[in-house]
């Protein structure tokens, strides 16, 4: 069945329907990724946003349950330039096709994501709309200019937990790397503020020698006080961080009374909450192949990355906060620690999935923080 991709500039894409048939609007963006598809689907950073793979062939290894980042997709839509009319692999439960209409998800593919992806990178991320049930092309464009932005918005309500619960799940056998991780006997009690927390990171919490509490965006700092943790994790999550005011009030009132980690909009909230500014990136960071120098070691690791957002580090306040991280592509800001309390955070995703585990070592530096004070 014929689908139509148009743009709020104008720019429209014909292509064939795949998944749900249906209509959706969302902002248009890009992943790098070479694998790792169902992990970005159902990644809650997604929420307001239609995803364009880059790897022209996706599909072919299927979708099983024990790959979810979330309890269930979050992308508004999906664009690809093939997806594999054959899935083969001994872990599959499902086709592709099958799962985005099992959620009610617009795909489109035969496109030349291409051409999409080199728009988007020179005029930068845009508002548009997948269609299969309207197919006039100046209806569509106006349907995407009056479909509403991200920005200004809170999406990490529509993503975050309803009521805190504990977790405590080791990682699927093979995907452990016991070998890379040295951690004690000794658990140390945690608090994750879901904003759009993934799996995974919780596995690598536990598997770090954490005992993880799971709690709503919305708990207030005495409330999670009241839980009595020895550190704070504060989760990735979806679109603009300054709308989300309670988050990064509450992580403000907790500093300097708990250790805290931030990962991707967890970081963009300690920038706000330590008086910082974030801005809209032209088109973001999202792939597994990031290179991010450690400023301290000169280290470079090779990060995965989902946001559209920047913490602006020329308003930090350089006699509180020291970058720590910077992205080398662009020279943005990675990571940020407070020189006097036990807080520190990173832009990018460090449980690496979808992506590489350069970044495991994250998760010790948050144990030896919390267990021994050093950070």
């Amino acid at each position: 069945m014929e689908a139509i991709l148009a743009l709020e500039d104008g720019l429209v894409f014909r292509g064939e329907s795949f998944g749900h048939i249906g209509e959706t609007c969302g902002e248009i963006v890009f992943n790098t990724s070479l694998s790792g598809y169902q992990e970005i689907l159902t990644d809650p950073s997604y929420k307001g946003q239609m995803v364009t793979m880059t790897y022209p062939h996706i599909g072919n290894y299927g979708i099983n349950e024990a790959d979810s980042e979330s309890r269930r997709p979050w992308v508004e839509g999906f664009i690809v330039k093939e997806v594999s009319p054959v899935t083969s692999n001994w872990r599959a439960q499902m086709s592709l096709g099958d799962y985005l209409r099992k959620y009610k998800i617009v795909g489109i593919q035969g496109i030349d994501t291409r051409k999409l992806v080199k728009h988007l990178r020179d005029f930068g991320a845009k508002k548009g709309i997948i269609s299969a049930t309207d197919l006039d092309e100046k209806r569509l464009i106006k349907k995407a200019k009056d479909s509403p932005s991200i920005v200004g918005v809170d999406l990490v309500k529509e993503v975050t937990t309803e009521k805190p619960y504990d977790f405590n799940e080791g990682l699927i056998e093979g995907f452990a790397w016991p070998d890379r991780t040295a951690c004690s006997k000794k658990q140390h009690f945690v608090v994750c503020v879901d904003s759009g927390i993934k799996y995974n990171i919780l596995r690598k919490l536990n598997q770090h020698g954490f005992k993880v509490k799971v709690v709503p965006a919305h708990t207030t700092a005495k409330q999670i006080l009241g839980l009595k943790p020895e550190g704070v994790f504060y989760s990735n999550g979806p679109g603009d961080p300054e709308p989300v005011t309670y988050l990064w009030g509450s992580m403000r009132e907790l500093i300097g009374k708990v250790p805290i980690f931030g990962i991707c909009l967890g970081h963009q909230m300690l920038g706000l909450a330590l008086g910082g500014k974030t801005f809209k990136l032209k088109f973001g960071h999202r792939g597994g192949n990031h290179p991010v120098m450690d400023l301290k070691t000169k280290r470079v690791e090779i990060t995965s990355q989902n946001h559209g957002f920047c913490v602006d580090d020329k308003t930090l306040p350089k006699d509180e906060i020291e970058v720590t991280h910077i992205n080398l592509n662009d020279k943005t800001v990675e990571g940020i620690r407070h020189k006097k309390h036990p807080v520190f955070s990173v832009q990018y995703h460090p449980e690496n999935s979808p992506g590489p585990h350069d970044s495991d070592y994250l998760f010790s530096r948050f144990y030896a923080m919390v267990d021994h004070g050093v950070w």
